[in-house]
């Protein structure tokens, strides 16, 4: 075979995988910027906020979560501090501080990239509470970026919860994130969730939309 013909053959191949990539369906996604955020144990809100003290509900989330009305302050290890952080309710099974990037460097804490729940052997932090001071041994990480959907709303994109998508968003300083994780749960409303630091270097919004590709 001769190199003419392999160049046709290979050129109608690249067509046509090209022409099944444009009939797949393509999904826009809501996006959704996840500031730094933190949950806690029932022990660990008494620890912080008093004796028998229960979280009270700021705005209902999904999934069953909500935007409770109390704060506190994180602590780093170099003794920088963020304050007026926000917790999610309802309480868990382990304490956990998400932060972006940006923020691990200025409080001078090593936070691994890992999925919510995934504290084993994450960076320890502190957190300081109107009516006591908490040190987490592990439980600081900076989450890594997903989409929620219903399993009506993966079917219909052929996808399956813990698969992998890639992502478009963003106009004049747009970005394809690569390594975006599906979660599904008939409890979710379609939304990808991106920290702050995704969203500034892609010039995003929460509201805005993006497309997995």
């Amino acid at each position: 075979m001769d190199s003419n013909s392999v160049e046709s053959i290979t050129r109608a191949v690249l067509q046509a995988l090209e022409g099944a990539n444009e009939k797949k369906p393509k999904m826009s996604v809501p996006i959704g910027v996840s500031a730094r955020h933190i949950h806690l144990t029932q022990e660990h809100v008494e620890t912080l906020f008093g004796p028998g003290y229960h979280l009270t509900k700021k705005k209902d989330l999904m999934g069953g979560q909500f935007a409770a009305n109390e704060q506190c302050t994180i602590v780093g290890l170099k003794l920088r501090a963020i304050e007026n952080v926000r917790i999610l309710g309802p309480v868990r099974k382990a304490s956990q501080v998400e932060i972006s990037a940006t923020d691990a460097r200025t409080l001078g804490v090593n936070a691994p990239l890992r999925e919510s729940g995934d504290v084993a052997g994450s960076a320890p932090v502190s957190l300081v509470g109107p009516k006591g001071v908490l040190y987490l041994n592990e439980g600081c990480i900076v989450a890594a970026r997903h989409i929620h959907m219903t399993p009506q709303e993966a079917g219909a994109a052929g996808l399956k919860d813990g698969d992998y998508v890639s992502v478009r968003m963003g106009n004049d300083r747009g970005a394809v994130l690569d390594k975006v994780k599906i979660r599904v749960d008939p409890s979710f409303s379609l939304e990808m969730h991106i920290d702050t630091d995704e969203a500034n270097a892609c010039q995003v919004k929460q509201g805005d939309t993006a497309e997995i590709i």
